[in-house]
């Protein structure tokens, strides 16, 4: 997989420094910025794959700032990142096309997996289902290698019909 570009935007972005080392440190390249107006600027001028959006930052707020970055780009899939728990929030975010949500403190694992999820659990479920297939293929060949009479032809045919 190619090197994904996030862009990751918080107003207090300079406490996350250690989570944005960890993201390099993992292959991914990652601009940061503090504030909505920096952000679709930078949507604008440059391709991400992914945005990190914290949802209370002063003047435009992370609601504000997903919907003008889904008028630039909508396909592009954004976390929201927030402290509130807020029902109300999270729906509004939810109806603006996020494609997760984490409530702070999040740790690096939990951006990890939200990453994965959005880009590679296609792939996962794809290996998953090859890795299934494979078993089943090794037992399927031991069982007809075993000359099975006609009781256990028929168990196999419907295993495989199955």
């Amino acid at each position: 997989m190619q090197q994904l570009r996030i862009l990751w935007v918080d107003d207090e972005i300079e406490h996350l420094k250690p989570f944005v080392m960890f993201l390099h440190d993992r292959g991914y390249k990652v601009h940061t910025v503090s504030n909505g107006a920096d952000a679709i600027d930078l949507v604008v001028q440059e391709k991400f794959d992914l945005i990190l959006l914290d949802e209370m930052m002063p003047g435009m707020d992370g609601l504000t700032t997903l919907r003008e970055i889904k008028k630039i780009n909508n396909a592009i899939p954004v976390i929201m990142v927030t402290k509130s728990e807020e029902e109300g929030i999270m729906e509004d975010a939810i109806a603006g096309q996020i494609a997760d949500y984490l409530i702070k403190p999040i740790n690096p694992n939990q951006i990890i997996m939200a990453i994965k999820k959005i880009f590679q659990s296609d792939e996962i479920r794809r290996n998953k289902i090859g890795a299934e297939y494979s078993q089943f293929s090794s037992e399927l060949n031991q069982r007809l290698f075993a000359q099975p009479n006609w009781n256990e032809w028929y168990k196999i045919y419907l295993d495989i019909c199955g």
